[in-house]
């Protein structure tokens, strides 16, 4: 099987940042869907499910309330491995592009006395929420994100290498 793009990221070179994962074309539209990276992949502790949860509700909830970036908003949810949350949003724009929404929306969660839709009636799991850790969590990304503003590695993704001989043989590092 091909390798999918989200796969051909050096992992082991990620820090946290606001990275353009993947554009693509849908019904004639442009979308751009980002990886919002909290952790190092492989080398911090992943974010509590508990927590991520809270702060998937929590952000999801701003940036859909967001008066400028409202209607652009496709998607928000968690990254199955826990370092991260992925955005879609219509239109292509460079990740610098999104940095103050970002940080804005991390800073929110500071002033959330409760987590949105975290009852039987709205979610799937309302059990599952942990606010005090979004708290800290976001905190920890948005002070982050605060002191890394003007270095490039947080908005520029580590693509793979794949180096292919002169008879078309693909070597992949281990």
């Amino acid at each position: 099987m091909k390798l999918i793009p989200s796969f051909s990221v050096d992992h082991r070179a990620i820090v946290p940042g606001i990275f353009v994962s993947r554009e693509d074309q849908v019904g004639g539209s442009q979308v751009t869907t980002y990886d919002i990276r909290l952790k190092r992949p492989n080398i911090e502790p992943v974010i509590d499910v508990a927590a991520m949860h809270s702060l998937e509700h929590l952000i999801a909830t701003f940036l859909r309330n967001d008066p400028v970036w409202k209607d652009e908003i496709i998607y928000w949810g968690p990254m199955g491995c826990l370092t991260g949350f992925y955005l879609i949003v219509k239109g292509d724009r460079p990740s610098r592009e999104l940095y103050d929404l970002i940080l804005q929306a991390f800073r929110s969660v500071q002033d959330a006395e409760s987590v949105p839709g975290a009852t039987a009636k709205n979610c799937g799991y309302y059990l599952m929420h942990n606010l005090a850790m979004a708290k800290w969590y976001a905190a920890e990304f948005a002070e982050y994100l605060s002191e890394n503003k003007d270095n490039a590695k947080i908005f520029a993704y580590p693509h793979t290498e794949r180096l292919i001989t002169d008879d078309g043989q693909a070597f992949f590092d281990s």
